[in-house]
């Protein structure tokens, strides 16, 4: 969500060009700046509860892990915002809890809302009303589903992510996935 003088004004989805920060590299062989090198972006992990899964996902896709904490831009943070929540109810309470909190203008200034990620609470399909409020959700706002791992459970971060994960590791410049 991006924000005007006056408060919040609409719901973007997806990455926003103008969020990309350029550097000029200068021109093989001379002084002068000629090219723009546009760097991979800095997001910043935001848990809505406790036990969200943001150190894992930091640790996998890159990124800097807030926790429960709002980043700091003015220390150097990113203020590219990833909520992260559980698929269970009390984490799609606490994503729309901040979903609300950003609607509202409240975040912090400096911070821009890109998505929401949900990681599985358990293995298989979400029973029907999780799955209604995850649409709900992403109407507001692009979400990545991450899926129940097993070896994430147990500390193993080793092995390549998921290829459901693909599209989270294009936002992020995260892993490459078989």
């Amino acid at each position: 969500m991006r924000r005007g003088a006056e408060g919040p004004e609409i719901w973007l989805r997806g990455p926003v060009a103008d969020t990309v920060e350029p550097a000029l590299w200068p021109e093989p062989g001379g002084d002068e700046p000629g090219h723009l090198a546009v760097g991979p972006r800095r997001f910043a992990w935001v848990a809505t509860h406790g036990g969200a899964g943001t150190t894992t996902l930091a640790a996998v896709f890159g990124g800097h892990d807030a926790g429960r904490n709002w980043p700091r831009p003015d220390l150097g943070e990113p203020g590219s915002v990833l909520l992260v929540g559980r698929t269970h109810a009390a984490g799609l309470d606490g994503v729309s809890h901040t979903l609300e909190t950003f609607r509202r203008g409240e975040a912090p200034p400096g911070l821009d809302l890109e998505a929401v990620v949900l990681v599985a609470d358990a293995p298989g399909r979400l029973p029907r009303p999780l799955a209604q409020r995850v649409k709900v959700i992403d109407s507001m706002i692009d979400v990545y589903q991450v899926p129940w791992i097993p070896g994430w459970r147990i500390g193993d971060l080793t092995s390549a992510p998921p290829r459901e994960t693909a599209a989270l590791a294009r936002l992020t410049g995260g892993p490459r996935l078989p």
